[in-house]
């Protein structure tokens, strides 16, 4: 290996117990490694184990029950300072998602030992500067969404999408009710739309909700449709343009 690494903190995610022992047997032959940061079977662990432990680098790989890495690293981007992803995976096809959720490397299993550490060699000269610019260059609308993940005073916080009741857009922010309460997130809802699909049905041009949570539709004596949410106390206005295609989908759930 040409040059040394800086001493870093790695963080270790894959679903199977050979894979991260493999990967720690590989760590452990690299000058500089520090202990590691942790180890993770699914993303929603590296998500939390990343804002727990500030790691420097995440090998991670991309199929995984539950929460897939490409969406783990889209959440794990939205922290105050991100660690660099390096993706290590049996899939090939996922490259161009990988990046676009700002992975710095991209290894195919079985992984070498020379591969891996010429991609934490590349890892660490990525700077913070480099991963906050990266940060701010768009949603990635391919990752499949399972989660919604907003910064708050608790930290960052992930809302299973089975949770959410509706999505409110507000000028900058939108805000997410859940079951448990709001959050407020600066995604758009274009954006949520086309991420989260046929569960949710847009009714309002700042308004998209649950379909399983829908109750009913009325008119109110302004003449105005509203629909009432379960678990949602005040109703929801639905725009003239949205009524029909609303009526059609309670008709046919």
């Amino acid at each position: 290996m040409q040059g040394p690494i800086k001493t870093m903190k790695v963080l270790i995610v894959d679903d199977e117990p050979l894979a991260r022992e493999r990967l720690r047997y590989m760590l452990d032959r690299i000058p500089d490694i520090t202990p590691l940061a942790g180890e993770a079977a699914n993303g929603a662990e590296a998500v939390k184990l990343s804002e727990q432990m500030g790691p420097d680098i995440i090998l991670m790989d991309i199929h995984m029950p539950g929460m897939t890495g490409l969406e783990a690293a889209a959440h794990i981007s939205q922290l105050e300072c991100p660690p660099a992803i390096i993706f290590c995976t049996a899939y090939e096809q996922h490259a161009i998602e990988a990046f676009q959720v700002q992975a710095v490397g991209y290894l195919l299993k079985p992984v070498k030992q020379s591969r891996l550490e010429m991609a934490l060699q590349q890892a660490s000269r990525v700077n913070r500067s480099q991963l906050n610019a990266l940060q701010k260059q768009g949603d990635d609308e391919n990752v499949l969404r399972t989660h919604i993940s907003a910064r708050t005073h608790k930290g960052l916080e992930l809302i299973p999408v089975g949770e959410i009741l509706y999505f409110l857009a507000d000028n900058k922010y939108t805000t997410v009710c859940h079951q448990s309460g709001e959050v407020l997130i600066d995604e758009p809802l274009k954006s949520l739309q086309k991420q989260l699909g046929d569960p949710f049905v847009r009714i309002h041009r700042n308004a998209l909700v649950a379909r399983r949570a829908i109750e009913s539709l009325t008119r109110n004596n302004e003449g105005i449709h509203e629909i009432r949410l379960r678990g949602v106390d005040k109703p929801l206005v639905v725009s003239r343009r949205h009524v029909a295609l609303l009526r059609k989908l309670m008709k046919n759930p």
